[in-house]
């Protein structure tokens, strides 16, 4: 068993994760804590290197199936490289997107059967989950004007158009539904104080199943 507990950060294009991860990690850290604050795709060398092809505009437009192995085999790579071996030494390792991503890019919004997205993670992480996964909901059209502001190469699923984001949305509404002891789905319209404070609400109530 892991020592450490891992978090999850999810939702659609400009939720405020980025920023909602830093200030909880500067918050884990003034109260003694050692968090890995990371990233998928991403999050090692290896599974860089895959994220420049999936989410530069100027990379490939593949099918879902050839995304999600893509995907995938970030997400083996960064498991065994930097998240596994973090929990092994007892650190809060907090990333910005996981498998949730996946069902609701992948699945609910390019169509790939449910079931091949369950069989490739399970090969990739066994029956690894997050212990929290925090979901940050907006409406589609004010979370994409947000990203549309911060420009960037990285602006490849950005533009999918508003009725691929809308069943993005809608697929993390379903996961947060489907799972909630794991899922917490918080109002990302709010100012990112208020967010910050209820996403360390629900960070609190798991801090104690660190060993």
């Amino acid at each position: 068993m892991a020592k450490g507990i891992f978090i999850s950060v999810e939702g659609g294009e400009g939720g405020g994760k980025t920023s909602q991860i830093r200030m909880l990690g500067e918050k884990l850290t003034s109260m003694g804590h050692v968090p890995l604050l990371t990233r998928e795709p991403g999050g090692t060398p290896g599974a860089e290197a895959i994220r420049k092809l999936l989410v530069e505009s100027s990379n490939g437009h593949w099918d879902g199936l050839t995304e999600a192995l893509l995907h995938t085999a970030a997400r083996r790579e960064h498991l065994v490289n930097a998240v596994w071996p973090a929990l092994d030494a007892g650190k809060i390792v907090i990333s910005d997107r996981f498998a949730d991503s996946t069902l609701a890019y992948q699945g609910y919004a390019h169509g790939v059967d449910k079931s091949v997205l369950a069989t490739l993670y399970s090969l990739a992480a066994g029956d690894f989950k997050p212990r929290l996964t925090v979901i940050l909901d907006l409406p589609v059209e004010v979370g994409l004007a947000r990203a549309a502001g911060r420009g960037g190469k990285e602006s490849r699923y950005e533009s999918l158009g508003c009725q691929f984001h809308e069943r993005v949305r809608q697929g993390f509404c379903e996961i947060a539904a489907a799972d909630p002891g794991r899922c917490k789905l918080i109002d990302a319209t709010q100012d990112m104080d208020t967010i910050h404070q209820a996403i360390l609400a629900e960070v609190m109530k798991v801090l104690p199943a660190i060993a």
